[in-house]
């Protein structure tokens, strides 16, 4: 038997009984304790025995993905954490610590937890969020871990055991009661962590009642997984293997489209048999597999591996659906690859392949007031003198009169976010400043803060 079909996890505990990790200096080792007491730190030996290529350590793309890095935090962060560690600190000391570092770290980007947190009956639903009009994302509570963590991960909050940053939520009764008030939504995405952790059993719990009941408007149920690029025996050798497949045919037999969003960030995952072998699985179910990732810095900033890539998925039935930007949490400063870096990537990438590849959107940003992508750079005349600006559209928005309107800012070569840009042609704001600020700040007449859902 294949070693990496028994599952092992290794934790900031345990990494050290890694046997790879004799590679590694003492000062890497320490400073994967130092990184992985402030950001998660998980891996397992599948990703340790078949993904790191240990011969191009500490450079190897999936070591970087899943090992903390130095430089992944500040050097103060690091500095400070450091001195705990080697003052041998109390644990209660190295939490305080841990989490003062976290709470600078922007632990919940993009308004998520202020706004996109729905109400029924006058009751958070704190175990979901509700931005876009047709879709839903919902945290199942059984599903808030992953079979290792990625350092670039934006729900890093997840999983430092601050309850008050987690999104989590138990019951499907309040669930499809929202579904069914809320006629508007369409889709319906299992997040987390990763639902894919969950046994069969498990996820049947939170599936069965989508199912039973009669949600007319609930069309697609969408399921955000690295199950595949990190532990793919879920869908081959594990012990509820077959269960998990049969419960996606049921979805698929229900007449519900069923959508495997899995995140692939290096061609290196995607090489091993069993990956192959899964994703064969998967799709046999009548399930469609869609993937993306961001583009990062250290990891898979060139377009010869987003070509790859792209290649590898559509060679395997699957559906290249977007290329992300780092978003502006946690180790951002580690990953981020500027806008207009990644727009030249991306395009000398969508040039590389057939036309069934450029199914993929980006560069994207998933930001306060939606899903902004990056169109391209032009040169236009201003003031008679020819000059660049950088043109963007709405691939979803918090309106949704805002999709596909496109907006223009100024060039800024060095801008890795939309936080950083200046509107062109000397206007003071981007159309969709004044409606944004207008749902956080201003309220109904009833005093209640509305929302443009």
């Amino acid at each position: 038997m294949n070693l990496s079909n028994t599952y092992k996890a290794y934790t900031l505990s345990n990494f050290r009984q890694i046997p790879q990790v004799e590679k590694l200096s003492e000062e890497q080792l320490f400073s994967v304790e130092v990184v992985g007491n402030v950001l998660p730190f998980k891996t397992n030996n599948y990703v340790v025995e078949e993904l790191i290529n240990w011969d191009n350590v500490p450079n190897d793309p999936i070591f970087v993905l899943t090992f903390p890095q130095k430089d992944m935090l500040e050097p103060a962060h690091f500095d400070e954490m450091a001195s705990q560690l080697k003052n041998n600190a109390s644990r209660e000391e190295i939490k305080i610590t841990a989490n003062k570092i976290r709470a600078q770290l922007n632990p919940h980007p993009a308004g998520q937890l202020e706004h996109n947190v729905p109400e029924i009956d006058g009751t958070k639903l704190t175990g979901m969020q509700h931005k876009y009009r047709q879709t839903v994302l919902f945290f199942p509570s059984n599903g808030q871990t992953c079979h290792a963590y990625c350092t670039f991960c934006f729900r890093w909050p997840q999983f430092v055991g601050m309850d008050e940053w987690k999104f989590a939520m138990r019951e499907t009764e309040l669930l499809v009661k929202y579904l069914k008030q809320h006629t508007e939504v369409t889709d319906l995405l299992f997040t987390g962590g990763d639902p894919m952790i969950m046994k069969a059993k498990s996820f049947a719990s939170y599936i069965e009642p989508l199912l039973s009941n009669e949600i007319p408007n609930l069309q697609t149920i969408r399921i955000g997984t690295k199950a595949l690029g990190y532990w793919p025996y879920k869908f081959i050798t594990d012990d509820d293997a077959s269960d998990t497949l049969k419960l996606f045919e049921k979805i698929v037999k229900s007449g519900k489209n069923l959508a495997i969003m899995a995140h692939f960030n290096h061609p290196a995952e995607m090489s091993t048999k069993a990956v192959v072998e899964a994703m064969r699985l998967v799709r046999s179910t009548g399930a469609q597999i869609r993937t993306q990732s961001p583009i990062m810095r250290n990891i898979n900033d060139s377009p010869e591996v987003w070509a790859e890539m792209w290649r590898k998925q559509v060679n395997n039935n699957c559906i290249p659906y977007y290329m992300f930007l780092a978003r502006d949490t946690g180790a951002q400063g580690y990953f981020s690859v500027p806008i207009v870096k990644a727009w030249e990537i991306f395009q000398k990438a969508y040039q590389e392949v057939s036309g069934v590849c450029r199914t993929v959107r980006g560069p994207s940003m998933s930001c306060t007031p939606g899903k902004v992508q990056m169109l391209g750079v032009s040169e236009v005349p201003i003031n008679g003198v020819k000059q660049k600006i950088m043109s963007f559209r709405f691939l979803q928005g918090r309106n949704p009169d805002w999709v596909g309107r496109p907006f223009f800012a100024k060039f800024d070569e060095k801008a890795n976010w939309i936080d950083d840009l200046v509107p062109a042609f000397g206007e003071n704001k981007f159309f969709f400043e004044d409606e944004l600020n207008e749902v956080f700040h201003e309220k109904k007449s009833d005093d209640t803060v509305y929302d443009l859902e």
